[in-house]
This record gives structure tokens, sequence and C-alpha cells, in this order.
């Protein structure tokens, strides 16, 4: 299955509210479900030219079925995240849409460390860390405030001569 990512677009707001409405898509995040108002706040936002944020849509067979997003923090370090629609959880979008951010943030940008988080329990997120040559890093805790309450991340990285 080819995944391409290209810079997400105002145009995207209606694909990405499909996934951003549903609550099994948001169940470790602080936002959701999104009404559409909020979906298109966040398009919005992530749209907008940034030189050290960098959101694209992931796109399988010509539609959109997910973020991904590259976010640079000075001049070594990079941070990425991802979201697919649940109706194509594991069939390895995510890890194809992870791979190409931990391309562009080695590669375009130069980069000499690139990490992601997730919430523990999330174990499909940190099986895409992992599959992508992340290694473990500890857990860092009380990071975000969901649902359900404070949460704490696990923190995954890769140094570019990994």
């Amino acid at each position: 299955m080819l995944v391409t990512l290209r810079p997400l677009t105002l145009a995207d707001t209606a694909a990405v509210h499909e996934w951003a409405r549903l609550p099994e898509s948001c169940r470790y995040q602080a936002w959701g479900p999104n009404t559409y108002e909020q979906t298109q706040e966040y398009v919005r936002a992530a749209a907008a030219a940034s030189a050290d944020r960098h959101v694209f849509a992931v796109v399988v067979g010509g539609e959109v079925v997910g973020c991904a997003e590259l976010k640079l923090q000075g001049p070594s370090t990079a941070e990425i995240g991802y979201g697919v629609h649940p109706r194509l959880w594991g069939q390895g979008i995510a890890t194809a849409a992870a791979r190409e951010l931990l391309r562009m943030g080695f590669g375009e940008h130069r980069r000499h460390r690139i990490f992601g988080t997730c919430d523990p329990r999330n174990l499909a997120s940190a099986a895409v860390l992992r599959k992508i040559g992340m290694r473990y890093e500890g857990r860092m805790r009380g990071t975000a405030y969901i649902r359900d309450g404070w949460r704490d991340s696990d923190l995954y990285a890769i140094l570019a001569d990994d």
C-alpha cells in the first residue's frame, strides 16, 4: 500500500474530521472527540506556514486517511506524531508515515535526534515507534491531562547515526 505525505490544506478539513470526531481516535489524546468547528480550527492552524511545525495529510489511494507532524525543536532535535483513521488501523499506514517523517527530519532538516511520545496504554503507537527504529528511553510522569485524568507519556527516540 503506497502511503504519501503532502502538506495539510483547508480542503482536507472534512476528511480529517471523519476520524477526529471518533472517540477511539482520541482515546489517548488531550483533544477530542472534535466538533466540526474544532477540527476546522486545528486544520486552519496546522495548514498555516511555520518554519518549525510541518503538518501533513497522510494519503492512501488519493484519500486523506490521517495526519502526520514533524516539529523542529532547536537546531538538532525534532518530534514526530501521527494519527490514522481507525478503519485503517493495523495496515502499516502509521508506520509508513512515521518512516517518512524520519526521512525528512534526518535528511531535509538535518536533525541529530528525533523523538516521539505516546500514552503507555497505546500499545499500537508504541509498536509503530519501535518498528521505525526508535528506542524506549523512559516514562515521563503526568505530561497530559485527558478525560480520565493526568496521563504519563512513554518516550522513544532515534539518533541520526543509529
